[in-house]
């Protein structure tokens, strides 16, 4: 079956097509700083995937992948004739709330659904309910389906996902933990376990998605039961440009002394903190990096508060689990930044995560899955491409396939 991903972000479309029988990848899309004057989405097709960068000033993320679709059935390149090669489309939805704990086929009762769920995710699922649209229009009758962030999070435990809220406020608004990146934890846990040759259902594993969003998740023999992110993807760890958990009257003080709106207050939360707000340069951890490097002391301080809160989340989550075998590092910063994984395990060696800086630092290793702690550490590290896209289409096409019988 050949299956479009679309992974749409608030910034950001990733799209894959991918040809499930073999899990061959077809095109790979990248669509990044969407909304800005410089926004540019890079396309490639198989079988050599040569980049063609194409300016998208101005465009949202939805007609971004109108752009993409018109490619798809009109460049020389292209590895499909025409759009109807399409045969499913599967869909990242960061937030499903209490009403989905697994990936559905979308029709109109699901639609309705997702629509009530956008105030979960506001940075992302507005977004992907628009390509939703977009595609049903596009390619009428083709089958989509909607793969949640917060599906893997549904076997935590009321102690972990309830606030110290009245009860009414989850009895009749459904306010809870929901936790994100649930695709890319429940993938990354599945690899480690690989990586250590024993089933998943043995191990005690603390996963690490850190990327421009972050969140770390505890995930005892296969099931999630606990996680950083909350009722939102604002809460937990400091991210590119969210705050993470603060204390929760600081955003009623400065809306007071401020005479800030709602929609004013959750744009500085969600888009003017984390790395952005404290370095003052950038939500790119690489850019922050190298400015810190250069004696840049809020950049130095953006990259310490950082550290410290994925180890102080790392440790809670040890003392949460009744036994950790394994950390497992993720997505952008945790695959490809061996300094930043050098600078947290650095705080962490004496509760048994001894990094091997030099397996850490191997030159050409980013994009191997691989063990980079000493060979006798007490609790392992390991290093994971994360792949939601081939999880996305492997879904789909199981959705598909038992739709049809």
């Amino acid at each position: 079956m050949i299956v479009l991903v679309v992974n749409a972000g608030s910034s950001t479309l990733k799209c894959q097509l991918i040809q499930t029988d073999g899990k061959i990848r077809l095109m790979k899309s990248l669509a990044e700083r969407i909304g800005d004057a410089d926004a540019v989405m890079e396309v490639a097709f198989a079988p050599d995937f040569q980049k063609q960068v194409f300016p998208v000033p101005g465009l949202t993320v939805e007609q971004c992948l109108g752009r993409l679709l018109d490619l798809l059935s009109t460049d020389p390149a292209s590895p499909i004739g025409s759009l109807s090669e399409i045969q499913a489309v599967g869909n990242r939805i960061v937030a499903g709330g209490e009403y989905f704990s697994e990936s559905v086929l979308v029709d109109d009762e699901v639609f309705a659904k997702l629509l009530r769920c956008e105030e979960l995710a506001p940075l992302h699922n507005p977004h992907a309910d628009a390509c939703i649209r977009l595609v049903a229009e596009r390619l009428p009758g083709v089958p989509q389906s909607a793969v949640f962030d917060t599906a893997f999070h549904q076997t935590m435990p009321p102690k972990a996902y309830m606030y110290p809220l009245p009860m009414h406020y989850y009895t009749d608004e459904g306010i809870r933990r929901y936790g994100a990146h649930g695709t890319s934890h429940r993938y990354a846990a599945q690899q480690a376990a690989n990586l250590l040759e024993r089933p998943l259902e043995d191990l005690g594993l603390i996963t690490c998605h850190l990327g421009s969003g972050g969140s770390i998740t505890a995930v005892n023999h296969g099931r999630s039961v606990d996680t950083t992110m909350g009722f939102t993807p604002l809460e937990g760890l400091m991210m590119g440009t969210r705050s993470g958990s603060i204390d929760p009257a600081i955003v009623t003080y400065i809306m007071r002394r401020d005479g800030l709106s709602f929609d004013e207050m959750d744009a500085i939360l969600n888009k003017e903190s984390g790395i952005l707000g404290i370095s003052g340069i950038s939500s790119d951890m690489r850019t922050v990096l190298q400015a810190a490097e250069g004696g840049d002391e809020n950049a130095e301080l953006a990259v310490d508060m950082y550290v410290y809160k994925v180890q102080k989340a790392i440790g809670s989550f040890y003392a949460a689990m009744t036994r950790t075998d394994a950390v497992v590092m993720t997505a952008g910063i945790g695959e490809n930044s061996a300094q930043l994984r050098e600078r947290i395990f650095a705080g962490l060696a004496h509760m048994g995560m001894i990094l091997d800086k030099e397996k850490n630092h191997v030159v050409g290793a980013i994009g191997t899955n691989r063990i980079v702690s000493i060979d006798d550490s007490p609790i392992k590290i390991c290093v994971v491409t994360t792949d939601e896209e081939m999880r996305i289409a492997r879904e789909t096409d199981a959705l598909v396939e038992a739709m049809r019988g």
